[in-house]
């Protein structure tokens, strides 16, 4: 469906651009609101707060959905709410269905951190089945990131250096938007500031 994502900038766009149209999987154009939905009558209008960017990509994924464990929420008196490494995950009896669980909701939690891509490869049976039907993105292997997180900006200087593809038309629909007003807020939230996020053109992740 044809949409159009408003919000009041958009990363890397000229002044004045404060919104994304997408249709299908594709962005199909960027600029300002009232241009590109003049332009399209009949578009599903999403308005956001903040700034949109294009979606992250987080190169520590194997770290997190394959040596840490994601609680799940009827855990959390027990297990606490954060991924479980080390001696912690040692204790606990993992099979491949307990590691397939976790990396869902693993997933889950990268999603709301702006992620669209993730860096593979994926050893273990029960996460690589995980991975494919969330539809992330996976990106070959590369060296791992010193700093592991769900915030893939957490691990780079600028966020541009978290992008997982440019924002440009022609180009696939993955965004994300975080609740901050410019590129040097949003080094300061992190992708914990996320308040959507796009995958191919779906909204995958809206906060409530």
């Amino acid at each position: 469906m044809l949409t159009v994502h408003a919000a009041d900038a958009v990363y890397g766009a000229p002044d004045g651009a404060d919104a994304v149209a997408v249709d299908g999987g594709l962005v199909v154009a960027i600029g300002g609101y009232g241009e590109l939905t003049a332009a399209r009558p009949g578009a599903r209008i999403r308005r956001w707060s903040g700034l949109i960017t294009p979606g992250l990509l987080n190169a520590a994924a194997p770290a997190l959905l394959e040596a840490a464990y994601h609680p799940d929420p009827r855990e959390a008196d027990e297990l606490g709410t954060e991924p479980l490494t080390g001696d912690a995950l040692t204790a606990l009896p993992m099979d491949e269905a307990r590691w397939g669980a976790s990396a869902r909701r693993g997933l889950q939690r990268m999603l709301r951190h702006g992620t669209t891509a993730v860096r593979g490869p994926f050893a273990r049976p029960a996460v690589r089945p995980a991975v494919a039907r969330a539809g992330l993105r996976v990106h070959g292997p590369a060296p791992a990131p010193a700093h592991v997180s769900l915030d893939p900006l957490a691990s780079v200087p600028e966020p541009a250096g978290a992008f997982a593809t440019a924002l440009t038309v022609g180009g696939p629909a993955d965004l994300a938007v975080f609740g901050v007003p410019d590129p040097a807020a949003l080094r300061t939230e992190g992708a914990g500031s996320c308040v959507a996020t796009v995958l191919g053109g779906r909204l995958v992740f809206r906060r409530s």
